[in-house]
């Protein structure tokens, strides 16, 4: 008798189509307009502080006493402030200030802010403790008046300001990297590298660092926004940048003397601190969403 060998084929429908690839972060960020626009407000400005000393500008510091509080025109597009500067020359110069102080004082945040995290989320007992009292101590004091206090005890200057903002955001970075850390420990794949010998450095810096990582990007793309506010702030306040050189806070507190006589010495620095905070903000809102694996 003949052996009958029964082929069986499953139904079409009980086949699963295969699962449609996640879309990159990249792809997500560029299909997001507000990430878009915002991108390239911030690429004007790195464009402007980077192209400054190249373009055929007026001299920043040089004062000009034959043309002061001139009004716009086709010579001084945005016009010239009370000792005849050129304000388009000023502004541009005082872009590198306000990238040049976001940029530093989130160094100065990660630097001192990941580590500390990454400790405070990773043991428990009195090193958690002693980590979160701190940072809740400097949390409970509202963030400008922080930056203020460190500014006024390092003494007036860009340096000192930088430094200033820098130290005010750390809790906030101490903050976020704790969280990150705490959730990710315990992951199986942490749990798995600790059983084949890992140690704790290993699983802190190799395994777990790494996956916290875009939480920490989006937030310092936003405290960017933050930073150039403060910078500006504390530069109106004559706690940052010191005259002749440009800032656009500087400009501010200098025009705000002249509103009725030169209205226009405050339109510029006033519209490029908006228009920074404003590109920094959607770039890091996009950031946060094309981030998020929980987006599709």
């Amino acid at each position: 008798m003949a052996d009958v060998t029964l082929e069986t084929t499953a139904p079409a429908s009980a086949i699963e189509p295969a699962p449609r690839p996640r879309r990159s972060a990249l792809s997500k960020l560029l299909r997001n307009r507000s990430a878009l626009i915002g991108g390239a407000i911030v690429l004007v400005f790195v464009l402007m502080a980077l192209l400054a000393p190249l373009l055929p500008l007026a001299d920043p510091l040089k004062s000009n006493f034959l043309a002061i509080r001139k009004p716009p025109s086709e010579l001084y597009w945005f016009g010239t402030d009370e000792l005849g500067r050129d304000q388009v020359s000023r502004l541009f110069y005082g872009a590198q200030t306000s990238l040049l102080a976001g940029i530093v004082s989130v160094l100065i945040a990660l630097a001192i802010g990941i580590p500390f995290g990454l400790l405070s989320g990773w043991y428990s007992g009195w090193i958690d403790i002693a980590i979160s009292r701190v940072t809740e101590a400097m949390l409970a004091c509202p963030f400008l008046i922080l930056a203020i206090a460190f500014a006024a005890i390092l003494g007036p200057s860009l340096t000192n300001a930088m430094i200033a903002i820098g130290l005010s955001a750390v809790p906030i970075f101490i903050r976020l990297v704790r969280g990150q850390v705490m959730s990710v420990k315990a992951e199986d794949f942490v749990e798995g590298a600790r059983a084949v010998g890992a140690r704790d450095l290993r699983l802190m810096f190799v395994h777990v660092l790494p996956n916290t990582m875009s939480p920490i990007v989006v937030q310092s793309t936003l405290f960017m926004a933050q930073a150039i506010i403060l910078e500006a702030s504390l530069s109106f306040l004559g706690l940052g940048q010191q005259p002749p050189s440009p800032s656009w806070g500087q400009m501010l507190n200098v025009a705000k003397n002249f509103m009725e006589q030169a209205p226009w010495m405050s339109v510029a620095p006033g519209v490029a601190i908006f228009l920074a905070v404003l590109g920094f903000n959607l770039l890091g809102d996009g950031l946060r969403d094309a981030l998020d694996p929980k987006e599709g």
